[in-house]
C-alpha cells in the first residue's frame, strides 16, 4: 500500500465532533503536526472528511 503524509494546517476550532474524532484517530493532536499513514479505504475516508483542515502529500 502507498503511504501518505498528513499535516494539520488549520485549527480544529469550529469543527464538528465527528471531524475532531477523525483527526484524533488519524493520530493528529495539534496544529502543524504531521503523521504518516498507509492509504487504505478507511484512512482515505477519514481524510476526505477533514480535507479542509489538513494538507496531504504522497510519500
Amino acid at each position: 500500500m502507498a503511504k501518505i503524509k498528513i499535516t494539520q494546517i488549520k485549527s480544529k476550532n469550529g469543527a464538528t465532533k465527528r471531524q475532531i474524532a477523525n483527526l484524533q484517530s488519524l493520530g493528529i493532536h495539534k496544529l502543524n503536526q504531521s503523521v504518516e499513514v498507509e492509504l487504505t479505504p478507511i484512512t482515505q475516508g477519514m481524510v476526505q472528511k477533514v480535507l479542509h483542515l489538513v494538507k496531504v502529500e504522497e510519500i
